[in-house]
């Protein structure tokens, strides 16, 4: 096994991953440099695909203000935000943007060039900026990609996955065992910090937004180390994903087309969100997706539509350029046509349980974007405030390492021996159809413990994991990245589902048929690793 040592190790190259590096080569002292890891091309994540926007509480917009968004903020998260985490955020926001510009990226302006804002659901004002119409995400890691990529002081391996954390008796996470799948081989890196950045887990679900690789990595590494997790149940649904199935995943329709005047309707056009809510379109996700769910289910049919012919084609074109181009490649004129829609999962508002500055209970072991729990989203997070968190979060990382003395450990214990021994020996066994295994545990997520829930559906769901489970041999080593994947996936959808178990209400993006009720105090649902079993703690 080949052996390395870096003095930060970035798992994942998202908004999150790629912002940190940079902030971190800028101001940290380096004795070992960077080392960003990565399943795929560096940048493929979830940000990348990011449409609508990044909210910004810009000085220069007078008409909104932090108070506001705060406000927001917390009425979207259903009672589980927390009200130190969403200020520091919303009063960093402007620092993060115009810092943002320093590393190349360009947001879209009006004709006096000033930032251009749209609306979003659940915002009372105009906040959140934009980048080359509808491709926010692409824009903004393109920039950063491009710097990382040329920066001296940061490696990257690229079709890389993190198979396990070397994290000792002590609690102290000394580095990583990742394994290449191009050159089929493993190697131990040692490190005083680990950044898990690695994303969401769409990808547990039938139909989702997000691409292949967000498969619940960051949050099985957290869990299999001991570190506390945070509210696993809430997984936000995208009321709007275009009802026309890709390879792996369903294409977003982004918010803001909602935003600048688009209705939803049934196959008559007759419009329905006035019966659900005050502010029907714009009413906070897990209300509309609910709602475009409903309207399924009452009409026999897979979607509903959105009807964006209000909007004037100039525009249409000139704001959403992309939506516009998938659309029309698949027989849709959105200025003309209904655009068939239908939810899908987006989003997990828990994971890794962070404070502001990404550190997890794990000494060493920092968390930061989708796959940390900061207590900024709650239980239903609001539109565009994902990239935000990633950039505030990635920025004071950095910040909290430029103080510390970055030593890569000399002495490793026995503890880590036995980490790294495991996966020392070979594995003689034959290759496994992951595919339609995990075709399987996403219609069981799906149907279990997907838009609505219960006691039933639940139970059901996990039995089958258990049953599905038993088709794949694999404790620890796997042959390939596609089985490291699908062990992470089986592992984070049982606590995704223990997580729902226990929460006996309904609260934002968690809805349970048999428990329809909020309780007045809310609380987080906190799970660790105790003893190798799972605990609920807290």
């Amino acid at each position: 096994m080949k052996y390395s040592k870096y003095s930060v190790i970035i798992i994942g190259s998202g908004l999150a991953g790629l912002y940190a590096a940079l902030k971190i080569e800028q101001q940290t002292n380096l004795r070992d440099g960077i080392l960003m890891v990565t399943k795929a091309d560096l940048g493929e994540s979830n940000s990348r695909y990011a449409q609508g926007g990044i909210v910004g509480v810009i000085k220069e917009n007078k008409k909104d203000s932090t108070v506001s968004h705060i406000s927001d903020t917390i009425k979207a998260g259903a009672g589980l935000s927390e009200f130190n985490a969403v200020k520091f955020v919303s009063e960093k926001s402007d620092e993060v943007i115009k810092d943002l510009l320093n590393f190349g990226v360009k947001f879209d302006t009006d004709e006096n060039g000033n930032f251009s804002y749209t609306l979003e659901a659940a915002h009372s004002i105009k906040r959140v900026l934009h980048s080359g119409g509808d491709a926010t995400g692409r824009m903004i890691e393109k920039a950063l990609t491009k710097d990382v990529f040329e920066n001296q002081n940061i490696d990257v391996y690229e079709h890389t996955i993190a198979v396990e954390l070397l994290v000792d008796s002590k609690k102290e996470c000394k580095g990583v065992i990742v394994f290449n799948e191009i050159t089929q081989e493993y190697e131990t890196i040692y490190s005083p910090v680990v950044i898990l950045a690695t994303g969401g887990l769409g990808q547990l679900y039938k139909y989702t937004t997000n691409p292949a690789v967000a498969t619940g990595d960051g949050i099985a590494l957290a869990y299999n180390a001991g570190s506390v997790l945070r509210d696993l149940e809430f997984i936000q649904f995208h009321p709007t994903a275009l009802a026309i199935d890709g390879d792996e995943n369903r294409f977003l329709i982004s918010e803001a087309v909602r935003g600048e005047g688009a209705k939803l309707v049934d196959a008559d056009g007759i419009e329905f969100m006035s019966k659900y809510h005050e502010k029907r379109e714009l009413a906070p996700r897990d209300i509309v997706t609910r709602a475009n769910y409903s309207e399924m289910l009452e009409n026999h049919t897979d979607h509903v539509y959105l009807n964006a012919t209000c909007i004037p084609k100039e525009k249409l074109e000139e704001r959403f350029p992309n939506i516009s181009r998938i659309c029309a490649e698949n027989g849709i004129d959105i200025s003309r046509d209904f655009i068939p829609v239908a939810p899908a999962a987006h989003y997990s508002m828990g994971g890794v349980k962070t404070n502001i500055e990404g550190e997890t209970s794990i000494k060493g072991l920092y968390a930061i974007g989708e796959v940390s729990s900061t207590g900024l989203h709650g239980g239903n997070r609001l539109a565009s405030n994902s990239l935000l968190e990633c950039v505030v979060c990635a920025y004071e990382v950095a910040q909290v390492l430029k103080n510390k003395e970055l030593k890569t450990p000399k002495q490793i214990n026995s503890d880590i021996k036995m980490i790294i021994d495991k996966y020392s020996k070979d594995l003689l066994m034959d290759e496994i159809d992951i595919t339609s295994l995990k075709r399987e545990l996403q219609d069981i997520m799906w149907r279990g413990a997907g838009i609505v829930r219960s006691e039933k559906t639940l139970v059901a769901a996990l039995d089958e994991i258990y049953q599905l489970a038993k088709k794949f041999p694999r404790s620890v080593k796997c042959l390939n990245k596609e089985e490291y994947e699908f062990k992470n996936m089986l592992l984070v959808s049982e606590l995704i589902i223990n997580a729902a178990l226990q929460r006996k209400e309904s609260r934002g993006a968690h809805y349970r048929l048999d428990y329809l009720n909020t309780d007045e105090n809310g609380v987080h649902s906190v799970i660790k690793r105790a003893k190798g079993e799972l605990s609920f703690v807290g």
